[in-house]
């Protein structure tokens, strides 16, 4: 007898700021996102994260379900001459816990950055996304496109 698929109930998601009581989540988020590479912690890493959160232009919002942040992503809007003085932002940091996956938790996420970008009035949103990450998809739903421009990087 073939084995039915069980729906699970997953609660909504809160959408809200990070803030430094979310250190440690954060850590763990970055952590899957790097693939194990580096992430800033201990003092120096709050600091940091202090640095981040209060710097003007920067959000950082994620989705937490039953008291957990276990999705994220950080928008960074920056002032511009151009475009009549329109600013333009960029997404960095898109990343949900791979247990939490397939949920539209990153969805949720993006949809309320972009959002709140386009309350700004900005031009654009950049984001970058890595080839072999295979999320190109994902963020075309968002409504992203590839199309317009090209995405260069200079990495140190």
């Amino acid at each position: 007898m073939a084995k039915q698929k069980q729906d699970i109930h997953v609660p909504d998601p809160i959408i809200r700021s990070a803030s430094l009581r979310d250190f440690s989540a954060l850590l763990k988020l970055y952590s899957e996102l790097t693939g194990g590479l580096p992430v800033l912690s201990g003092n120096a890493g709050r600091a940091k994260l202090k640095e981040i959160l209060q710097h003007e232009g920067t959000y950082v919002f994620g989705a937490e379900v039953s008291g957990k942040l276990v999705s994220v992503a950080t928008l960074h809007i920056c002032p511009n001459l151009t475009f009549s003085g329109r600013s333009y932002a960029r997404i960095e940091n898109v990343v949900t816990l791979a247990s939490h996956r397939g949920q539209g938790l990153s969805r949720v996420v993006m949809e309320h950055l972009i959002e709140i970008a386009r309350m700004a009035n900005v031009v654009s949103i950049v984001l970058l996304t890595g080839k072999g990450l295979k999320a190109r998809g994902f963020y075309e739903k968002c409504g992203f496109s590839a199309d317009e421009k090209w995405g260069m990087i200079i990495k140190f």
